[in-house]
């Protein structure tokens, strides 16, 4: 592809993106549905004029990391450790539950291979934290105690994803499981965890004092972005998604956060509002662009819509994903309410499921027809739940804590 082309469809993700969010704020949904069907209608789905190249999935994944840098920015470390119980509780139901019904139903219900029920299960366990942590922001109950817990929940349920589908991969090629793999990525996910905010402080504070003597404009900007994205690289180097480096960034830069033993490290609270207010115009050109991709990686014109099979087999499976997810909310305490919203905002499959299915496309362990099967699933929790949170925060706002 040349690079007018790349060119124009960049300027057109964009626009359809900003008409897309327009609309469907004007229409009382959210702005993220608007920008996922901004990339329906653009991608093979429907119009088929743009298609989801290296280039762009490479700007779409600077989008999310973005994203999540500036929701780590955001957020308010303590309340987030309040609800740590909750959410690992949630996490991990959000993964065994979809994943034993997932698995289930293939291999007992529809007779499938014992390996391609398994990837089926895994891609049940998937939860979107870029749309879930959109639709929240949205709505405005990102600071909220169920959404707390949803961040949380997101994060570690990203975390355990990933070393599951570490785990189906090797199971897939050498027909065994490597322990001494997934402990190994476990291993340094921690250490990263451990380190990251310590350097991320420190290199905070060396540019809070370099800004302070130097007259040269967008230095904040410019070392913030190499900030992120090269903690993007080291999460990635550890076997941990890139995502979670911009998160790790955001949170260790946050005004509510305190490195122990280092309180000389401490910004003041102006220059993280200057950090934020420097990088915001940048999250929100890259941003767009995730959603977009991935509506763009929704397939719809792959599925054969006349076979019974696939539709019975999404269906149902859709059922189960949904239902998976939802039971883990139940641990989430609080009020009915609240367990059904952290159940709702754990459903969106979105850019994670399309990973796991796509692995088992291209590695011969599902075929065709379970392929598109899963895309529909993928598309029906992406896509659908967005409407049904708004609704249920509307119909329950009264009973839902602020805080």
């Amino acid at each position: 592809m040349d690079t007018t082309t790349i060119f124009l469809h960049i300027a057109g993700i964009l626009v359809a993106a900003r008409v897309g969010g327009d609309l469907a704020e004007r229409y009382g949904a959210p702005r993220v549905i608007g920008e996922l069907l901004a990339g329906v209608l653009l991608g093979p789905s429907l119009l088929g004029l743009i298609e989801a190249t290296e280039t762009l999935r490479l700007l779409a994944e600077i989008g999310i990391i973005l994203l999540l840098f500036e929701i780590g920015l955001e957020a308010d470390v303590e309340h987030l450790m309040r609800v740590g119980g909750p959410a690992v509780i949630v996490a991990v139901a959000g993964l065994v539950v979809p994943f034993v019904l997932g698995f289930g139903l293939c291999y007992y219900t529809f007779s499938l291979p014992f390996l391609p029920s398994l990837f089926v299960g895994g891609t049940l366990t998937a939860t979107s934290i870029g749309v879930t942590v959109r639709i929240l922001s949205d709505i405005g109950r990102q600071a909220a105690r169920e959404g707390q817990i949803v961040l949380a929940a997101a994060v570690l349920d990203d975390l355990l994803g990933v070393i599951l589908l570490a785990v189906l991969y090797d199971f897939s090629v050498n027909g065994e499981v490597n322990i001494a793999q997934a402990g190994r990525i476990v291993l340094f996910v921690g250490v990263f965890f451990f380190i990251a905010p310590l350097l991320a402080k420190a290199l905070s504070f060396v540019l809070h004092r370099y800004h302070a003597l130097s007259a040269s404009p967008g230095l904040v900007p410019t070392a913030l972005v190499a900030l992120v994205l090269g903690f993007a690289a080291l999460a990635h180097a550890v076997g941990a998604p890139e995502l979670l480096g911009g998160f790790t960034a955001g949170i260790a830069l946050s005004r509510r956060f305190v490195v122990p033993f280092a309180a000389a490290l401490r910004v003041d609270d102006e220059f993280t509002e200057h950090m934020h207010g420097q990088m915001k115009p940048i999250i929100q050109l890259f941003t767009p662009l995730f959603f977009v991709m991935v509506g763009l990686s929704l397939d719809l014109s792959s599925v054969d819509w006349g076979s019974g099979f696939i539709w019975i087999f999404s269906l149902t499976i859709g059922v189960a994903a949904i239902a998976g997810k939802m039971s883990g909310g139940l641990f989430a305490g609080g009020g009915s309410p609240t367990r059904i919203a952290v159940g709702m905002a754990m459903v969106p499959r979105g850019e994670v499921g399309l990973v796991f299915a796509e692995l088992g496309r291209v590695s011969g362990v599902l075929d065709e027809a379970l392929y598109a099967g899963l895309i529909l699933v993928i598309a029906y929790t992406t896509l659908l739940s967005p409407f049904w949170i708004r609704w249920h925060y509307r119909r329950n706002a009264a009973a839902l804590p602020s805080r």
